[in-house]
């Protein structure tokens, strides 16, 4: 099992940064891709960045591409996202997710067996 604790969410303005913080706990050497979903308020969960525990490749979903940073520090078993220029349309909670190693999409919901709690991120216009 892996356990996965988010970290980070808050209120910011339109235009404004935030810095999510996701720290992975337990079997994290069975981890092959970490990253973010979000869901908004009346939307889908939606996938938001993710990157590879070992080679450093990452994915983010159109939306949010230019906009924000995910990164690794394996030494501390954490992954961030770094969030810049947000948009009313980034309000939504945020849950980091972790996949095994497995066949699967890193875009897919599916492909992850583990989720945090999620962390409530509100931008104000």
């Amino acid at each position: 099992q892996v356990q996965l604790v988010e970290s980070g969410g808050g209120f910011v303005q339109d235009g404004g940064s935030l810095r999510l913080s996701c720290a992975a706990s337990g079997r994290t050497f069975s981890i092959d891709n970490i990253g973010w979903f979000r869901q908004g308020p009346g939307k889908e969960r939606e996938f938001v960045a993710a990157i590879s525990w070992r080679g450093g490749f990452t994915y983010y979903a159109e939306s949010v591409k230019g906009r924000s940073t995910i990164s690794l520090d394996n030494a501390k078993n954490t992954v961030s996202l770094q969030m810049i220029s947000l948009k009313p349309e980034d309000t939504a909670v945020y849950y980091c997710v972790a996949a095994p190693f497995n066949s699967g999409s890193v875009y897919d919901m599916d492909y992850y067996a583990y989720w945090g709690q999620g962390t409530q991120v509100t931008v104000s216009s």
